[in-house]
């Protein structure tokens, strides 16, 4: 008589390589919107302007970012995913470069915006890429993509300050155009192609948004994606200019180094998928947000050591957060999932614009105090409807 063997078959994973080569073409894409912040205080200077109006100016990017994601979530059916990527990461070097030579903060802004819409189209088509061709491996193959994009808060903003030390602040944009050809020709040979997924029948290109805002479950993971982005732009917009004055009193060169507590977020953000595929998404997003919240606590202190250790758990506890937001995402929504998508990044970089401008409004009028207690208020209103958060989809 034959024997049945009865043989558990272990979830499916994604190979070291491959998170790597994710986590690259994420660096690549997003390292634009984060590196500028580390010279906002240059900038500030080269322009004549106050905190509050750089910041609002350098995340003006969110804007764009916001709209296309809208755009590409609903006109992205029938787009070949490989190719739209390489051609926005190409293109997207044309305004970086031009930044470099933006004779006022208008045309700084405005280009800023521009480069927002053609980053959000890469981003957001590179996540549909994955949750269509991951989809067992969706939460890890996104954990993999967060961990670049944390990569480009620190290594960008790194670098961004060591080039602007050599060639000033402005000319520094013409290094991350380099990079952004960079992230094209690496999407061109890296990736592969796949069949996208038209919409069906004749369904108008806003039945997708009705639908997947008609879902309580999507819907409270998009205010969580906008409350986790007001937050972390609210702080690292104006930490700097906090840092390079009394008591601190960092210079520029001190300060790029100060972005290396974004160094401990590289090594736990990986981790999401694995903590979020065992504890689910109400346990992990509330968690990670506490431990955001108590970094909040330590940046009001007058030592620099608790400061920078403050920064550290804000970016642990946040991308963390993210990564978990970013894959529930694309593993609740029913069908079109780069219309979720893009209504997730839209209410992801609307919290980072509404940040950059309600945050820096309470810096300008009432201090550091005041705008860690607007931060603090968002991530503590993020981590409620965390709890909330199941694997399901629901009406």
């Amino acid at each position: 008589m034959d024997q049945i063997v009865t043989q558990t078959i272990a979830p499916p994973t994604l190979s070291p390589a491959r998170s790597l080569l994710i986590a690259v073409i994420g660096f690549l894409t997003l390292v634009d919107l984060f590196a500028t912040q580390a010279i906002l205080p240059s900038l500030a200077i080269e322009y004549g302007v106050t905190a509050s109006e750089i910041g609002v100016a350098a995340n003006s990017t969110t804007l764009g970012m916001a709209v296309a994601g809208l755009l590409v979530g609903a006109f992205s059916a029938n787009v070949e995913r490989k190719r739209a990527i390489t051609l926005s990461l190409l293109i997207l070097s044309a305004p970086t470069a031009l930044l470099a030579f933006a004779p006022n903060l208008t045309a700084f802004a405005l280009l800023r915006v521009i480069q927002g819409l053609f980053m959000a189209t890469a981003f957001t088509l590179t996540l549909t890429h994955l949750a269509e061709r991951c989809e067992d491996r969706t939460a890890a193959a996104l954990a993999a993509y967060v961990t670049g994009v944390v990569a480009s808060n620190l290594i960008g903003r790194l670098t961004a300050a060591f080039v602007a030390g050599l060639v000033g602040a402005t000319s520094s944009f013409l290094f991350f155009a380099a990079l952004n050809i960079a992230g094209s020709l690496l999407v061109a040979f890296a990736l592969t192609r796949n069949e996208p997924e038209p919409i069906a029948g004749n369904a108008r290109f806003w039945s997708a948004w009705a639908r997947h805002l008609a879902q309580s479950a999507l819907r409270r993971t998009f205010a969580i994606g906008f409350l986790i982005l007001f937050g972390f732009i609210g702080v690292f917009t104006y930490v700097g200019f906090v840092l390079m004055r009394p008591p601190h009193a960092l210079s520029m060169g001190a300060l790029g180094l100060v972005f290396l507590v974004f160094a401990p977020s590289m090594l736990t953000t990986p981790a999401a998928g694995r903590v979020t595929d065992r504890y689910g998404p109400a346990v992990t997003v509330p968690a990670s947000l506490a431990i955001a919240l108590l970094g909040l606590v330590l940046l009001l202190l007058p030592n620099l050591a608790a400061v920078l250790v403050g920064m550290s758990l804000v970016g642990i506890g946040t991308f963390f957060a993210q990564a978990v937001a970013t894959g529930h995402v694309g593993r609740i929504a029913d069908g079109d999932k780069a219309a979720a998508s893009g209504l997730y990044l839209s209410a992801y970089y609307c919290g980072g614009l509404f940040g950059a401008a309600a945050i820096g409004q309470l810096f300008d009028r009432f201090g550091w105090f005041a705008a860690v207690g607007g931060v603090f208020a968002a991530l503590s209103l993020a981590a409620v409807l965390g709890a909330g958060l199941v694997l399901k989809v629901g009406k």
